[in-house]
């Protein structure tokens, strides 16, 4: 607006600031943003009934729009989406922001290293606050040491902070998402780890999804995903997933300074903990970059007693089956050959059948011989997303 009289008076209630604001004309739609609103209504309660009557009386017939925007998501949707609150009816539109995906992610850095922009995706996940920290010119593990396990880095108790505005009770929640990161999907395993029993567990488990920090996974296949009883349950976000795993368990050791122990124990796992978000971002590649002759209704992993295939794409009548390896040395043809045999055991109608294998070092000349005669196979190399 470039205001100077706004500048300089002082003004102590919203109702004016509004009036004040709107006592002249504006040619063009004026745009008026507050971030963190939860906030403000945390510390008066009042607001959510203030900006009713200001909207009601003031704004509503106004060229104007008003964005209010916050980062906690129970108290987001409290002030200004349950029924009950005095600004429910009001809005005319919602955006429930995502962190980005590896694509996206790839955009903030000058880089043409694929993997090394992977590695870093993996641990600090597609939140644009948590990319500036991270410097492109060192390595994974020297911006890890800096960054995130320095106790006196930003990053370092980031998903305390997060989770303990959103919840009561976060070191049961902080228990919980340590023993998921760890390896543990099933809830009655969750359950025995944290050595409770399942029953007291759901409520736990039911705030997380809400709060979109966990998410409950069924193969893909499955005709009534509710009452499917094969449901494993996953942290959403990377960071969150990393630093349960790696942090939250040492923190003993960071808070001494003892870097080391903790760095060797994340490098001797770290390709295998890259090797899971591989297969999240080999699904984002088939459903936004990939060339494929049919388009994707469902997409998912596929699991049954003692078979995985990591990825499943459903089309009306195709299907198409998929492995990821993030090696350290090309894949040859025994993966397709023991993907096709995995195959055979998913229940489906069995029309046509497409295979892709995604490999982090490419292939080998008997792979790619085969794919070249073979219409239904596609190989994808990390180094060409």
């Amino acid at each position: 607006m470039r205001d100077e009289l706004l500048k300089s008076i002082e003004i102590n209630d919203w109702e004016t600031l509004f009036k004040y604001i709107f006592q002249k004309e504006h040619k063009q739609k004026l745009i008026i943003a507050i971030d963190e609103f939860q906030y403000l209504a945390k510390v008066n309660k009042a607001i959510p009934s203030i900006f009713q009557s200001i909207w009601d009386t003031t704004l509503k017939n106004k060229n104007v729009m008003l964005i209010l925007s916050g980062s906690l998501i129970s108290l987001m949707y409290n002030i200004s989406l349950n029924y009950s609150s005095p600004l429910y009816g009001r809005r005319t539109a919602q955006i429930k922001l995502q962190p980005m995906n590896f694509f996206n992610f790839k955009k903030f850095f000058n880089l043409e290293n694929n993997d090394k922009l992977l590695q870093f995706y993996s641990v600090i996940g597609g939140i644009p606050k948590y990319i500036e920290f991270f410097g492109e010119e060192k390595d994974i593990f020297e911006n890890l040491k800096e960054n995130i396990l320095d106790k006196n880095s930003f990053l370092y108790e980031e998903p305390k902070f997060i989770l303990k505005d959103e919840v009561r009770e976060p070191i049961t929640y902080f228990s919980i998402l340590q023993v998921i990161s760890q390896g543990e999907h099933k809830i009655g395993k969750i359950a025995s780890k944290l050595g409770i029993e399942t029953k007291n567990l759901t409520s736990f488990i039911e705030k997380l999804i809400e709060l979109e920090i966990i998410e409950r996974q069924i193969p893909v296949t499955e005709e009534n995903p509710s009452k499917s009883k094969k449901g494993l349950y996953f942290i959403k976000d990377n960071f969150f997933n990393f630093w349960f795993r790696y942090v939250f368990p040492y923190q003993s050791y960071l808070e001494t300074e003892r870097y080391d122990f903790v760095l060797e124990k994340i490098e001797s796992e770290f390709d295998y903990y890259v090797s899971f978000v591989f297969k999240k971002v080999a699904m984002e590649y088939l459903l936004n970059k990939a060339n494929l002759p049919f388009p994707i209704q469902k997409i998912g992993r596929w699991w049954d007693k003692d078979k995985e295939i990591n990825i499943v794409a459903l089309g009306e009548n195709e299907i198409l089956f998929g492995e990821c390896k993030y090696w350290d040395k090309p894949v040859g043809l025994n993966v397709l050959n023991e993907l096709k045999d995995k195959s055979k055991y998913v229940n489906w109608k069995k029309e046509k059948e497409y295979f892709a294998i995604f490999s982090r070092k490419g292939f080998t000349q008997d792979l790619i011989k085969k794919a070249k005669n073979k219409k239904n196979i596609y190989l994808f190399s990390l180094e060409g997303f």
